[in-house]
């Protein structure tokens, strides 16, 4: 199929999918949420899609990211040439749900998808991947008007390990585009936060809690001390802090010798989130040295937040694309990461769209048809906009 659209042609419609474009995509859409890939456990589903896009032509390549990721699988490239003199962009997509507490079983009703089981679709991320093959189907024949890289990362859900692994060839896009936010399409994720995680390793002092409790020094009093001096929730409109898990102690009858903590911080703001951290780690070491106990703090910044202006490219071509369907861009900031994070900080502009899925991380996530299909028209207006 010719493509309808060529660079400088204010007057021609932007490219659309047809009725056999969306029916295939729906059809991905099904088998790709029920082939189980939760981070680590990419190796089925990166088999479907390197088959897929071979079977289009498409050079495929998997990097070597598995032994630092420990995944089965590794990173997907695959590449649409350019035109002569045209540019490169890259689209991307990650290959991991989170944790299956069911497995899945894809239903439709009443315009949407969600899982017959108590778990999770997966539509994060594989709405994205299914638009992605669908743009390999439509161009990989030589009418695509840019160069597409096309990327699939794995464990994106583990703190975007598989993004930061990428190896390889550099990539050659100009900029790049992921489509990983579940909220409305027309929303363009502008900034992103920094996210750290922290660990508090409480260490006291073990003894018989009825007979010589005065012996003892008790972690998890300790920890829970600290703890209850902290912010905690929704500090101010772009910085969250949160304790996630703590765990300690061996019975009710010995004063808890250990204790450990796991926390996070988020912030939009580079600076504000390091202020946060420092704050809890000073609070942990205050409180353990008046319990008498000692404590290490760990501290691992897992991405760096950033921002896109409007005037970017990615913002650009991303709500020209949108504006072409009649849909209103909404440059919203988000307290979530995503490869893009890591793209940005590797240098390359990236701009993290919205992909219409809904609820991810729960059991009731859902994603409707016609957010599919749009997505993919979405998609479709991204690429000639790129041009």
């Amino acid at each position: 199929m010719a493509w309808p659209w060529r660079a400088g042609d204010a007057t021609a419609e932007p490219p659309r999918a047809t009725a056999g474009d969306r029916q295939r995509l729906v059809e991905d859409f099904k088998r790709l949420c029920s082939i189980e890939s939760p981070s680590r456990r990419e190796r089925a589903v990166a088999d479907v899609i390197e088959a897929e896009l071979r079977g289009l032509g498409l050079n495929v390549r998997e990097d070597r990211s598995a032994s630092a990721t420990g995944s089965d699988a590794g990173n997907l490239v695959a590449v649409i040439d350019a035109p002569p003199g045209g540019r490169t962009i890259m689209l991307c997509a990650h290959m991991d749900t989170v944790p299956l507490e069911a497995p899945i079983e894809v239903i439709e009703e009443d315009g949407f998808f969600t899982n017959a089981r108590d778990g999770v679709l997966g539509a994060d991320n594989k709405a994205a991947v299914a638009v992605i093959l669908a743009i390999a189907r439509r161009l990989a024949g030589g009418s695509s008007p840019v160069g597409i890289e096309l990327v699939f990362t794995t464990c994106e859900e583990r703190a975007l390990a598989g993004a930061k692994a990428l190896g390889g060839p550099p990539l050659e896009s100009e900029f790049g585009f992921v489509f990983d936010h579940a909220s409305p399409i027309g929303d363009l994720i502008v900034a992103a936060p920094t996210y750290y995680r922290i660990e508090g390793r409480f260490r006291g002092h073990a003894a018989h809690a009825g007979i010589r409790p005065e012996r003892g020094r008790n972690a998890i009093g300790a920890a829970a001390a600290a703890i209850s001096r902290l912010e905690l929730g929704r500090l101010d409109e772009g910085t969250t802090a949160n304790v996630g898990r703590i765990e300690g102690g061996t019975a009710p009858n010995v004063v808890a010798e250990r204790c450990h903590v796991e926390l996070e911080a988020r912030g939009l703001d580079h600076e504000r989130a390091t202020a946060v951290v420092t704050q809890i780690v000073d609070t942990f070491s205050e409180v353990a040295s008046d319990a008498e106990c000692d404590v290490e703090a760990i501290v691992d910044e897992q991405f760096r937040g950033y921002r896109v202006t409007r005037s970017s490219p990615p913002v650009v071509a991303a709500a020209g694309a949108l504006e072409s369907l009649g849909i209103e861009p909404r440059y919203v900031a988000t307290g979530g990461g995503s490869d893009a994070n890591v793209f940005q900080e590797r240098g390359l502009p990236c701009l993290n769209v919205a992909n219409g899925t809904e609820r991810n991380h729960q059991p009731d996530e859902r994603v409707s048809r016609a957010a599919l299909e749009t997505m993919l028209d979405v998609a479709l207006g991204i690429v000639a906009a790129g041009a």
